[in-house]
């Protein structure tokens, strides 16, 4: 049975156009953010990822690793959202 080309690529998430260049964007995140970003399922942008842990930072009076766990919470909920595409 041959399968799509394009098999993995398929999500119901919205897809957006990257500006600038992103490594030179991903070089300039604090470290912390650049070390969950390497391990995460999704591909996050640095600008939203970066507004995202700013966010999260601010929730957790600066704790980083509770930060971390946030966007963890908020990579799952968008998982969960494209779940029915994957099965």
């Amino acid at each position: 049975m041959m399968r799509r080309r394009d098999s993995n690529t398929r999500s119901g998430l919205r897809r957006r156009r990257r500006r600038g260049d992103p490594m030179a964007a991903f070089d300039q995140l604090p470290t912390e953010l650049r070390h969950w970003l390497a391990q995460a399922a999704l591909p996050w942008s640095p600008c939203s990822a970066l507004r995202l842990w700013r966010r999260a930072l601010r929730a957790n009076g600066g704790d980083a690793a509770a930060a971390a766990g946030y966007l963890s919470q908020v990579e799952c909920r968008q998982l969960a959202r494209d779940a029915d595409v994957w099965g």
